[in-house]
């Protein structure tokens, strides 16, 4: 007879050690008060919110922070994203994709992919404001 608690699958397995690393230590996490690009993206089926700050000069990313509302993977997706746009152009940043940001975290549970998707969409918000 099989065991019913080896059924159960632990819901952090499916998540790397960077995810990990970026949800407990997030990187450039809170508003950034000299941004002169701000953007503020909702997904419309989960209400997860994300917010990004980016201080462009020269069109270069001189500094990007974020404050995120929702799941954890949202959180994680936003803090590899600030990491990623450091020193980046506007063009660079423009070419991100969802999939760069899954990469750079380890991998996403496809059921959580969006929050790579509500990053990418508040990045592209924040470009076109500028």
């Amino acid at each position: 007879m099989t065991n019913p608690q080896s059924t159960i699958r632990n819901p952090q397995s499916a998540y790397s050690a960077r995810f990990k690393e970026h949800l407990t230590n997030p990187r450039h996490a809170g508003a950034l008060a000299d941004a002169n690009a701000v953007a503020e993206c909702v997904n419309p089926i989960c209400g997860d919110r994300l917010q990004l700050f980016l201080r462009i000069r020269d069109q270069r990313i001189e500094a990007a922070g974020f404050l995120a509302y929702g799941c954890p993977p949202t959180v994680a997706c936003g803090s590899v994203l600030t990491e990623m746009l450091q020193g980046l152009t506007t063009d660079q940043a423009q070419r991100l994709t969802r999939r760069e940001i899954i990469d750079a975290l380890g991998g996403l549970p496809a059921r959580k992919s969006h929050a790579a998707a509500l990053a990418v969409e508040t990045l592209h918000t924040a470009l076109a404001k500028i």
